[in-house]
């Protein structure tokens, strides 16, 4: 995670949201397979009303969306962060799916007061970002499909005895609670990871029913909703807080795409992706699968950030 920058000043305060229990309909009858990189089988990770699922293509334009779309390159190119070749294998932000009766092991973390204490319920074949010698982010990403939660950590290394991270966070995959205010988590904007990432199985099926995530190389020192954390000492109102959502405009032509690449193309129009670190302009998070089809995948280049407008953002948090 680039650039992390944490915040002490809201420690005590309460969550967001209220959690609500009730899955949603998409969660109903579906069980996901197990192993990494494995198929949910179109169950959906949280409520159909949380922001990561909501449809924001008739939502206002932010009066700011051309400057905050200049400041991250308006002629720069949409990079997919993922694929099935690179460096000599499938690249991206890789999962495991697992049982309700892994068990759990210890994690220490650096950043210990805005992370979960755990235990983790990591399987010994857990993947990890970047693969076992990564100098990079090395993120753990393990969905408990039984009791369908997420467990998430950034910089996370195996101790003998169980695991070091810089930071970590579980999120009820039930709930729509959101961390506490100016906490961080795996991610700098304090977001879940996993619901962001353009996945193999939602592509195979045709369809992706939620937000995706993305980075850009600076960012504000603030976030908005559904962000709780900033990463960056800048407070240049040009620059993009954590947390902020774009859209591909409804009027850009996606009818000559391969199809694998319209499927990420109509969520983007719909659901749109979501600010959620610093990292290359314009790089859309996936999870990596051989089967990816990168000369397909690698055509959502031709778009450029003219192509994004920003969503209206509600608050703005800042120091």
């Amino acid at each position: 995670m680039a650039a992390r920058l944490l915040t002490y000043g809201f420690f005590l305060s309460a969550l967001a949201c209220t959690p609500t229990t009730a899955p949603g309909p998409s969660a109903e009858g579906n069980t996901a397979d197990l192993g990494p990189n494995a198929h949910l089988n179109g169950r959906r990770p949280f409520p159909d009303d949380n922001p990561w699922n909501t449809p924001i293509d008739h939502e206002p334009v932010d009066p700011n969306s051309d400057l905050l779309i200049a400041s991250i390159g308006a002629d720069a190119n949409l990079h997919p962060d993922f694929g099935a070749n690179w460096n000599g294998g499938p690249f991206g932000i890789p999962y495991v799916v697992v049982e309700g009766s892994q068990p759990g092991v210890a994690v220490s973390f650096l950043y210990h007061d805005e992370s979960d204490p755990g235990p983790y319920p990591i399987p010994d074949d857990a993947p990890i970002e970047g693969g076992a010698d990564s100098d990079g982010d090395r993120h753990i990403i393990v969905i408990d499909r039984d009791n369908w939660m997420l467990y998430e950590l950034f910089d996370a290394h195996p101790t003998g005895n169980g695991w070091q991270a810089g930071s970590g966070a579980i999120f009820d995959l039930n709930s729509n609670a959101l961390r506490p205010a100016g906490w961080t988590s795996a991610d700098a904007a304090g977001l879940p990871i996993f619901p962001g990432l353009v996945r193999y199985d939602e592509v195979e099926a045709g369809e992706i029913e939620h937000a995706l995530r993305f980075t850009v190389n600076s960012t504000r020192r603030a976030y908005t909703y559904p962000a709780r954390h900033w990463a960056s000492s800048s407070n240049d109102p040009s620059l993009p807080p954590m947390g902020m959502r774009v859209r591909l405009k409804a009027d850009v032509d996606i009818s000559t795409y391969p199809e694998a690449a319209q499927v990420v193309l109509r969520a983007l129009k719909t659901y749109g992706m979501i600010l959620a670190d610093n990292g290359g302009n314009w790089f859309v998070s996936g999870a990596p699968d051989p089967r990816w089809d990168d000369d397909a995948m690698n055509s959502l280049k031709q778009l450029t950030g003219r192509d994004f407008e920003v969503v209206a953002m509600g608050e703005l948090v800042t120091p």
